[in-house]
C-alpha cells in the first residue's frame, strides 16, 4: 500500500484468484472498465492482466491471476498464480468462487489460507445460487474460514462496492482476519500432496455442512437434460457437427453480399483517390503504387476478411458464453486421447477456423509444454476465414457449376464441410505423429469443469467479440497488406525483358508446380499471399490477366473461363483446394507463433510442417489421377 501525500489517497494492490470459470475476468472487467476477454469455459485467463479502478479517494491496482484448481498444479500458467500467492505480492487477495459450486471451490481457498490471511472470499453468482435455492450463511462461513465473506454478482454489478470496501478494510487491517488452527496443523505436519488434500477435503466438508443453510442439487435439472443430449455418445458429436455446419454456412454465404458491397466501395474510393492525386500533378507511378498497389490490396483484404469475421467470431463467442464449447471438448476428448493429447485442443482448432493467429494464442490453455507446441504447430492445418472464400469459389466451380438456387448453397456447404473433415483428420494424424515422436506426451488427461448453461448476454458478447477478435485480426491483416500491396505492384509492373518480374518468377517455379499438380503461377501467388491468405486468388488472376494490379472476377463463369484458358483441369482445382488448406501460415500467424514460443526453430517448423503435408497430398492426388485418367 502506497499513500500519496498531496492527495492523501492510497494505492492498493489487489489480486484476484480462483478456480477457472468462476467469473474472475468478468469481475476484473467490471472493476477496471477493461475488456479482458471472458469466456464460459475453463482456463480462459492464462496470463496476468492488470488494470486500475478508483474506489472513493483510493486507487486500486487489480491483478487478474490465471485460474487454477490447486496451488500444487504443474501447469506453467497456473504456477504463476501459485508463485504470486506464495510471494504475497499484494495488499489484499480476493478469492473468487462460484457460489453454485462452493464445496468444490473451497479446496483452493483453504490451500491459499495456509499461506496468507490477507484475503476476502468473494461468492460470485449469488443471484443464480439463490434462484436454485442455495442459501449461504455468510457470517458462519466467515467464522469458519477466519476471513470476511461477500456475496456478489459480477455480471449484474451487485454488491461490488461492498466487496471493495471490505478488501480495503482488510488491507488497512480494519477488519481482522485470523489463521485457522486446523490449517496450521496441516501445514506444520509436512504431509504429502495427497494426504494434505485428504485432510483439506475433510475440513472443507465440515465447513460446507455448517455454512449452507439450504440447497438443491447445484447442477440443475435443465443442465442434466441438456447434457444428456449435447454430451451423449450417440448425439454429442453429430450435434457438434451440425452446429458448426450451420455456423460455416452462415459465415460463408451470409458474407457474400456485404463482401460485394465493400468491394464496390473500395473500387469507388480507389477511383476517387486516383482523380484527386492526378489533380495534384503527382507522378503516374506514385499514383499507381498508392491506388493500384496499396489501396487495392488493402481494400481486397478488408472486403474479403471483414464480413466472414463479423459473422463467425460473434457466433463462436455466443456458443462460448452459453457454456456449449466445454461440451465440445468433452465430446472430442476420447478422439484426441488416441492422438496423445486431450480434448482442449479441439477448442484451439475451432478458434483457428476464425483466425489461426487466435487459435495459436488459444493454445495457452494446454497444460503441458509439448501439448501446447503440438497445438501451435498444427493450428494452421485448420483453414481460417481468410481461406474460406477461395475454398468456396473453387468448390463451386468443381461441384456446383450447373446447379442453381438453394441447392447450390447446400452442395457447396457439404463440400466445404467435407474439406474441413479432411483438415480435421490430417490434423489428428500429424498430432498423433508429433505426440509419439519429438513432442512425446505422457499424460493427456485434464480437469475440465462443465459450467452451467447460460443465456448469453447477446449484445455485450457480440460487442466484445468484435472489439477483441475482429478488430485485432483485421488490423493485423491491414498492416501487413500495406507493404505487401507495394511489393506486389513492383513485381507486377517492373519488367525483365518483355516479361514482368512476377511472370519470370512464375515461370521459374512452373516445373515444381506441375510436378505436384499445380503450376508456377499458383505457387508464386501463395508466396506473395504470405501477408494475407485473402489475396492468393486475386494474385493468380492478376498474373493471368497481366493487369499489373490485383484482379477480381465478376462471376464464377468468368472465373471458370479464365482458369481453363490457363490450363486448369479438375486435378489442378483439387490440388489447389488441398494446397489452400495445407500450406505455410500467414505472416500474422507466424509472428504470433514466434511471440508464443519465443523460438525461431519452432516458427520455422510451423511453416515447413503444413507445407510438406500439402506438397505430399497434392502429389498423391496428381499421381492417383494419372492412373485413373
Amino acid at each position: 500500500m502506497i499513500q500519496t501525500k498531496e492527495t492523501n489517497s492510497k494505492h492498493y494492490k489487489v489480486a484476484l484468484a480462483g478456480n477457472p470459470n468462476v467469473g474472475k475476468s468478468t469481475l476484473f472487467n467490471v472493476l477496471t472498465n477493461q475488456q479482458q476477454h471472458t469466456g464460459n469455459w475453463s482456463g480462459k485467463t492464462v496470463a496476468l492482466a492488470n488494470g486500475t479502478c478508483k474506489h472513493k479517494d483510493d486507487i486500486l491496482e487489480i491483478i487478474d491471476l490465471p485460474g487454477t484448481y490447486s496451488l500444487h498444479s504443474d501447469s506453467e500458467e497456473e504456477s504463476v498464480t501459485t508463485e504470486h500467492i506464495l510471494n504475497k505480492d499484494f495488499d489484499v487477495l480476493i478469492i473468487v468462487v462460484n457460489t453454485l459450486l462452493l464445496s468444490r471451490n473451497l479446496l483452493l481457498t483453504l490451500q491459499i489460507l495456509m499461506h496468507t490471511q490477507k484475503t476476502v472470499l468473494c461468492l460470485n453468482m449469488k443471484d443464480e445460487a439463490e434462484n436454485q435455492n442455495i442459501l449461504i450463511d455468510y457470517d458462519e462461513l466467515s467464522l469458519q474460514l477466519g476471513i470476511p465473506v461477500v456475496g456478489i454478482s459480477a455480471r449484474n454489478n451487485t454488491n461490488l462496492q461492498k466487496l471493495l470496501d471490505t478488501a480495503v478494510s482488510v488491507a488497512d487491517k480494519k477488519i481482522k482476519t485470523f489463521s485457522l488452527s486446523s490449517l496450521d496443523k496441516i501445514k506444520n505436519d509436512n504431509l504429502s500432496v495427497e494426504d494434505e488434500t485428504i485432510e483439506l477435503n475433510k475440513l472443507k466438508d465440515n465447513i460446507v455442512k455448517h455454512s449452507i443453510i439450504s440447497t438443491t442439487v447445484p447442477y440443475s435439472k435443465k443442465d442434466r437434460i441438456l447434457d444428456k443430449i449435447f454430451t451423449s455418445r450417440v448425439s454429442g458429436i453429430p450435434l457438434t457437427i451440425l452446429f458448426f455446419a450451420i455456423i460455416f454456412w452462415l459465415t460463408a454465404f451470409g458474407a457474400n453480399y456485404p463482401s460485394e458491397l465493400l468491394s464496390r466501395l473500395s473500387s469507388y474510393i480507389v477511383t476517387k483517390t486516383k482523380i484527386i492525386l492526378t489533380e495534384l500533378n503527382l507522378s503516374n507511378m506514385f499514383i499507381s503504387i498508392i491506388t493500384d498497389g496499396i489501396m487495392t490490396t488493402v481494400g481486397w483484404v478488408v472486403s474479403v476478411m471483414l464480413p466472414p469475421a463479423l459473422i463467425f467470431f460473434p457466433l463462436f463467442a455466443l456458443l462460448e458464453e452459453s457454456g456449449y464449447l466445454p461440451r465440445i471438448a468433452f465430446n472430442l476428448d476420447r478422439i484426441f486421447r488416441f492422438a496423445g493429447v486431450n480434448g482442449k485442443l479441439s477448442i484451439t482448432m475451432l478458434m483457428g477456423f476464425g483466425c489461426n493467429s487466435c487459435g495459436v494464442m488459444g493454445c495457452r490453455i494446454m497444460r503441458s509444454k509439448n501439448e501446447r507446441l503440438i497445438g501451435i504447430l498444427t493450428n494452421s492445418f485448420i483453414p481460417c476465414n481468410g481461406r474460406l472464400p477461395t475454398l468456396i469459389a473453387i468448390s463451386s466451380l468443381l461441384f456446383a457449376t450447373n446447379v442453381k438456387g438453394i441447392m447450390k448453397s447446400v452442395i457447396v456447404a457439404i463440400v466445404l464441410l467435407s474439406l474441413l473433415f479432411v483438415s480435421f483428420a490430417v490434423t489428428l494424424l500429424v498430432t498423433c505423429f508429433l505426440s509419439r515422436t519429438g513432442l512425446k506426451t505422457t499424460d493427456s488427461s485434464f480437469v475440465f469443469e462443465l459450467p452451467s448453461y447460460r443465456k448469453p448476454q447477446i449484445i455485450k458478447t457480440i460487442y466484445n467479440s468484435i472489439k477483441e477478435k475482429v478488430i485485432y485480426v483485421l488490423s493485423r491483416a491491414v498492416l501487413v497488406s500495406i507493404p505487401a500491396g507495394m511489393l506486389i505492384w513492383i513485381l507486377a509492373n517492373f519488367h525483365i525483358g518483355n516479361s514482368s518480374v512476377v511472370s519470370c518468377f512464375s515461370d521459374f517455379l512452373n516445373p515444381f508446380g506441375i510436378f505436384i499438380g499445380l503450376n508456377g503461377t499458383i505457387i508464386t501467388s501463395f508466396i506473395l499471399g504470405f501477408p494475407a491468405n485473402e489475396i492468393v486468388l486475386p494474385i493468380i488472376l492478376m498474373i493471368y490477366t497481366g493487369t499489373g494490379t490485383l484482379a477480381e472476377y465478376t462471376s464464377l463463369s468468368e472465373l471458370n473461363t479464365l482458369l481453363q484458358a490457363n490450363g486448369w483441369t479438375i486435378v489442378t482445382s483439387l490440388c489447389f483446394l488441398i494446397f489452400t488448406m495445407f500450406h505455410f501460415p500467414c505472416s500474422t500467424t507466424c509472428l504470433t507463433i514466434h511471440k508464443e514460443t519465443k523460438s525461431v526453430k519452432w516458427t520455422i517448423l510451423s511453416i515447413l510442417l503444413p507445407l510438406v503435408v500439402g506438397i505430399i497430398l497434392c502429389y498423391i492426388i496428381k499421381l492417383t489421377a494419372s492412373f485413373i485418367i
